[in-house]
Parts: C-alpha cells; structure tokens; sequence
C-alpha cells in the first residue's frame, strides 16, 4: 500500500474484512471514500483512520449506530452515547474481574469438582443472589482444610 489513494479491496486486505463490510460503513454514513473517474472508491488516510477507529471502537463494545454518533460532532446524543459507553465498560470491567476472582479460586482450590467447595458455592449463591462475587483471602485453603486448622485460623 505504497499509494496514497487505495481501491476497496486493497483496504478489506489491509483491515482483514470483507468489502462488503465497507460497502456497508460507507451505506451507514461511516465512510466516504473518492470516486475515481470510472466510478470506483478510491481510500484515502482519512478514510483509513476511520476504518480503523470503527475496527477499535467496535472492539470496544460499540455497535455502529454509537460509532456514527461518535464520528459526527455535531450529532445531539454524542455525549450521552459515550457516557453510556463508558458505564458500560466498566460494567464489563467489573464482570472480568469477577471472572478473574472465580478462575484464581477454582485455580487455588483442592476440590477436583470446583462445584463442590463450599466457598466457591457460597460464592455463587451470592452471584445467583444478585451480589459480587468476593472471595475472600485463603477462602480455597480454609475450606478444605481440616477441622483442626480451620478452628485454628478461627
């Protein structure tokens, strides 16, 4: 891609997508490439910066419709879109870190059915509850220890 102006399929290689994935960016306003005298879509940079943002930003969680809004400035709802986008990171944020306390606590736990830990179970009863999932520190240790060591760690 030696060119400053580049033909539809060269970018869909370029991004790894069908060109009818552009085709259809182009149809919801997300792209506007030239045309050249024959009446074919000549890319330009802009136009590959903006394939690229819709690439990250769908990446992103966001769905073409926010993308559209994102790109136009002076589109009313902009700054409710990305701060609904935002909240919803951070929604998904707080689920991976559950994901990741759970993968650490069946990773840690001696029970060869991770189901039948007591803790884990307990865990997922809060889950089921509605609640967060927060495992405490040592929970996979305590709950198959003996009864002699558990009445020592109180």
């Amino acid at each position: 891609m030696k060119s400053s102006h580049w033909s539809v399929g060269e970018v869909a290689e370029r991004f790894g997508l069908a060109t009818h994935v552009l085709r259809h960016w182009e149809d919801m306003g997300l792209l506007t490439p030239e045309r050249d005298s024959a009446g074919r879509r000549r890319y330009g940079r802009d136009d590959l910066v903006r394939v690229a943002a819709v690439q990250r930003n769908k990446a992103a969680g966001m769905s073409l419709e926010q993308i559209r809004l994102l790109f136009d400035g002076s589109a009313d709802g902009r700054r409710r879109v990305l701060t609904d986008h935002l909240a919803d990171i951070d929604e998904r944020i707080r689920a991976l870190e559950t994901s990741r306390a759970m993968t650490e606590h069946a990773l840690d736990c001696r029970a060869h059915d991770i189901t039948t830990c007591p803790n884990f179970r307990k865990h997922l009863e809060t889950a089921l509850a509605g609640g967060p999932w927060h495992p405490g520190p040592g929970d996979h240790e305590h709950a198959h220890a003996t009864p002699e060591v558990r009445r020592s760690r109180g």
